[in-house]
């Protein structure tokens, strides 16, 4: 349970870059952004840039959860978790304070961080 808790966000966050990097300008990601066409093309590079800070937010992640299965290593494992999440956290917030009509989005971020942040602040 401790594992997917941290996971989940970790796998949105990869989508989320897959979306933003891979993906940006096809008609599918343009409507979950709510961009127009002419728009997408315009903030394409910055588009691009988040894409790779999100995916860094997910790979401290999961590179925590790699090192949590070494006695040595756990320690550092669950500071890279809990740096991870809550940084998608503080990101979800920056975006609900400056775009509150993109609240969906900022709640699919914050969300599942904060639950995946659980077990790790006992």
């Amino acid at each position: 349970m401790e594992l997917s808790l941290a996971l989940l966000p970790a796998l949105i966050h990869v989508y989320i870059f897959v979306l933003e990097s891979l993906m940006w300008g096809k008609a599918r990601t343009n409507k979950v952004f709510g961009v127009k066409e002419s728009e997408a093309q315009i903030i394409k590079p910055f588009a691009f840039n988040q894409g790779f800070y999100n995916l860094f937010l997910a790979l401290a992640v999961l590179f925590g959860l790699h090192l949590r299965t070494g006695e040595v290593t756990a320690g550092a494992g669950n500071v890279l978790i809990l740096y991870g999440l809550a940084s998608m956290v503080a990101a979800g917030a920056v975006l609900l304070i400056s775009t509150p009509r993109l609240w969906r989005a900022a709640l699919i971020q914050i969300l599942p961080a904060l639950a995946g942040m659980i077990p790790y602040l006992r």
